[in-house]
């Protein structure tokens, strides 16, 4: 499901911030005007692959602060799993250090909003509710703009861990896109040439690339 173009999905629920810190009603409206938003998920706490990438975000936090870009993280978790993995040390599996917020998706039904969850509810012959597929989040990230609006989206599969730097790029495009009005083109790095959006300056730069 893309949701590129569209209002991020709204939620309120709780969060845990600065490792410990349970926020209710937290949500990502708080960011409208004032920043950028990395929203990601991931599919569990306690897992194999999730640490590397929820520690990996935290290595970079500065970096996204300076290009004023909040980074949040969401998984089907409870808020407590959350805290007790916030406060487990990493040579013991856990993601202690980790200041950003991390979304408690408890119901599943900001990965549905945001067509992350593994599956879907449906409901067989006598009534009863029943889950087809893997009640988990696939890798989503999606980089949502001050205005709130979803400017890019990513989804991987359980296995497939996601590039930081990658998120940085998209968020260094954007921000460039945003201030000048040219487009950026594949590849493109801060500092690169851009191009306007005619077949000129299309041609133009295919010429010295």
């Amino acid at each position: 499901m893309a949701i590129v173009g569209k209002k991020a999905p709204y939620f309120s629920c709780t969060a845990v911030e600065g490792g410990g810190d349970f926020i209710e009603n937290f949500s990502l409206e708080q960011f409208i005007g004032k920043k950028n938003v990395i929203f990601f998920f991931y599919p569990l706490d306690f897992t194999f692959v999730c640490p590397t990438e929820i520690l990996a975000f935290q290595d970079r936090l500065a970096d996204f602060e300076a290009r004023e870009t909040a980074v949040v993280g969401c998984s089907v978790d409870s808020h407590q799993s959350h805290w007790a993995w916030l406060n487990t040390p990493k040579d013991q599996g856990g993601i202690q250090g980790v200041t950003y917020p991390i979304v408690s998706d408890l119901s599943k039904t900001i990965s549905m909003n945001y067509g992350v969850l593994a599956g879907d509810y449906d409901m067989d012959e006598e009534g009863n509710w029943t889950f087809d597929g893997v009640a988990q989040s696939y890798r989503g990230l999606f980089l949502i703009d001050k205005e709130g609006v979803v400017r890019h989206q990513l989804v991987n599969d359980f296995p497939l861990g996601r590039s930081i730097d990658e998120a940085l790029r998209l968020v260094d495009a954007l921000r460039f896109h945003e201030e000048h009005g040219d487009v950026c083109p594949a590849n493109w790095e801060e500092g690169k040439d851009t191009m306007k959006e005619t077949h000129e300056s299309v041609a133009n730069y295919l010429s010295k690339n």
